[in-house]
Formats: C-alpha cells, sequence, structure tokens
C-alpha cells in the first residue's frame, strides 16, 4: 500500500512539473477540461436518473391504465401527463414537457461541443506563445548553457500544451458524442409517450362523439 501511494505521489509530482512547463495556456486549458467533463457528468447521471431505459415500455404502457402501480421517475412523469385533457392541451403540455426536459440537456451538449473544440485551440495558442519564447532566445542569447535552456523550455511549453489540448479534446469529444446519443434516445421516448397519450385522448373523444 505504502509503494502504491509513493508511486502516485510521485506520479503527481511529474505531472505538476510538466503543467508547470506548459506555461499560462495550461491554465485555459484545465478551466475547458473542468468545463467539459463536469457538465458531461452532470448530463450522463441527470439522463440516467430520469430512468427511461430502465422501465420496459410493456411497463410503462401499462401504468398509464394503472396509476397506483407507478413509481420511479418514469412513473412520476406518467402523473404529469395529460389524461383527462384535449388534444390541444395535451399538445400544449409537451411543448412545456420538452422545454423543460429537453431545453437545458441540449444547451449543455452545445456549451461541451464549444469547448471541446477550443482545448486544442488554446493548445495551439499554447504552442504558438512556446515558439515565440524560443525564437526569443534564439535571438537574443549568445549561444551558452542559459541561451540553451531557454530554448528547451520554449520547446517544451509549445509541445506539452498541444499535447494538453488534444489530450483534453479527443475524450471529451467521444464524451460528448455518447451522451448526444443518449439525449436522442430520452428525446425518442417523450415523443413515443405523446404519440401514446395522443392516441389514447383521440380515442376516447372519438368514443364520446360516437356516444
Amino acid at each position: 500500500m505504502n509503494a502504491f501511494l509513493d508511486s502516485l505521489a510521485r506520479l503527481w509530482d511529474q505531472s505538476v512539473v510538466i503543467w508547470i512547463a506548459g506555461g499560462w495556456a495550461m491554465i485555459a486549458i484545465a478551466a475547458v477540461a473542468l468545463l467539459v467533463f463536469g457538465l458531461g457528468m452532470h448530463v450522463c447521471l441527470s439522463l440516467r436518473a430520469r430512468g427511461f431505459e430502465s422501465v420496459p415500455e410493456k411497463t410503462w404502457r401499462r401504468w398509464l391504465d394503472a396509476p397506483a402501480e407507478r413509481k420511479g421517475p418514469i412513473g412520476r412523469l406518467l402523473d404529469k401527463t395529460p389524461e383527462d385533457r384535449s388534444l390541444v392541451e395535451a399538445s400544449a403540455h409537451f411543448r412545456e414537457l420538452a422545454a423543460t426536459e429537453i431545453a437545458p440537456y441540449s444547451r449543455d451538449l452545445r456549451v461541451m461541443k464549444i469547448c471541446i473544440g477550443a482545448a486544442p485551440l488554446f493548445g495551439l495558442l499554447g504552442t504558438v506563445t512556446g515558439m515565440l519564447a524560443t525564437f526569443g532566445a534564439l535571438a537574443s542569447g549568445s549561444g551558452g548553457e542559459q541561451t540553451m535552456e531557454l530554448i528547451a523550455k520554449g520547446i517544451s511549453e509549445a509541445l506539452i500544451t498541444t499535447e494538453t489540448g488534444l489530450v483534453v479534446a479527443l475524450p471529451g469529444l467521444f464524451f460528448q458524442y455518447q451522451l448526444a446519443r443518449k439525449h436522442e434516445r430520452y428525446k425518442a421516448f417523450l415523443a413515443h409517450l405523446e404519440t401514446v397519450c395522443t392516441q389514447r385522448i383521440h380515442r376516447r373523444e372519438s368514443a364520446r362523439a360516437a356516444a
């Protein structure tokens, strides 16, 4: 256990040294990374909490006729569905439901996508500043050990920021893609629920008109 903790401590120290060597652009990349994965985890946990993938369609269709059996987040969602309203009122209800249930996820996913695109750009900006530092050292130095140290520092900054920007962007891109797919499945679930409820209301109104 102590050996494992020592390894973690050494890895942390090495990471801090590398991070500092990347220069000020690493601060922007770190902020972008925290925003991307923070928003991603929020969306992931929130969509999972909706429970729409854990309840089979056969079950929630039965719950429409058996309110006493409803449970969990899907049961609470069905409690809000319009059962004794007109088609117009049902349509307005589901538009409001889409605004409250879908829009926040769409906004968060858009922000994630923007941040994912910004991460390699901040890395590129760090690359430019690192290369400027390198050329500045070449132009002003006399070729001694101090000059070589400044050149190495500039090249290191350029490469570290480029790599870090890509390391943040690539996993973030796949993460955002998976969340977008799950978001689309949730939208499809709500659209299917609206169709089922609308058909029930239409059949009920047709039966009343026939009577």
